[in-house]
């Protein structure tokens, strides 16, 4: 109730300042217009196609990050001379900033959605990789050493010992890497042109539709809302044995 009586406090503070000499109604409309820019949104066929290309390209670049983040950190974390010999590489790589791909992407792919995948796994794979290689150090040295002891092959280590101890670590990295997708998604439909959100509020903001671009707008920030709810119940479901979330429940 307190989140949905924040939301509220916005909004009407949108409908109000319109009507005041803080901000002008061409720049900032009121609720009311974005909300009526919306339902004509809704109600149009090619918002509909371009909110499908902004979650296809959310999920495919998603699904490849995070698959390539959990392999790789697993195989570099397992191995402490890979780890020590990629270290600085990646210390190198991932700040790099994704949108400074961009020039390289249109390069590459144009305006296609292939531009927006390039930017959406890079940006994700790192939120994936950093997260699980804190996960396979994190393992108890003493269980790894009991199930060496017990004839354990790599394999059986890997799957009873460092995956349920990295878990937790790689739940996080999916959860951060899928805002970070979004962001990225709509940014590179954004500035790129690809099909998709962003590209559809270049277009309101071009042809001076503001009503329509906040109505974009929102749509991108519910989105975020939905996908973060999803992650979180993902994580709740798939760490239902870990402690932590066992404390949330009795609690």
């Amino acid at each position: 109730m307190l989140g949905l009586s924040g939301l509220a406090g916005v909004l009407l503070l949108v409908e109000i300042l319109p009507y005041t000499a803080v901000v002008s109604a061409d720049f900032l409309p009121p609720t009311h217009r974005i909300a009526v820019a919306l339902g004509h949104e809704i109600a149009d066929g090619g918002f509909w196609s371009a909110l499908c290309d902004t979650l296809v390209a959310w999920a495919v670049g998603l699904t490849i990050a995070v698959v390539a983040g959990i392999v790789a950190g697993i195989v570099i974390g397992a191995v402490p001379l890979l780890r020590a010999l990629t270290a600085s590489t990646i210390e190198f790589l991932r700040p790099i900033p994704s949108v400074a791909l961009i020039p390289l992407a249109v390069l590459l792919y144009g305006t296609k959605i292939e531009s927006t995948l390039l930017l959406v796994v890079y940006a994700s794979f790192w939120q994936v990789l950093i997260q699980v290689l804190y996960g396979v150090q994190d393992v108890d040295p003493v269980a790894d050493e009991t199930a060496r002891s017990y004839g354990l092959g790599a394999w059986a280590r890997v799957r009873y010992v460092l995956w349920p101890t990295a878990l937790p670590y790689v739940m996080t990295g999916v959860r951060l890497a899928a805002a970070v997708a979004l962001v990225l998604a709509i940014t590179a439909e954004l500035v790129i042109g690809a099909p998709g959100l962003g590209s559809r509020i270049a277009v309101a903001q071009s042809s001076n539709a503001v009503a329509s671009m906040y109505a974009l707008i929102v749509v991108t920030g519910l989105l975020g809302v939905a996908i973060n709810l999803v992650a979180r119940a993902v994580e709740r479901f798939a760490l239902s044995w870990h402690q932590s979330v066992r404390g949330e429940v009795l609690v």
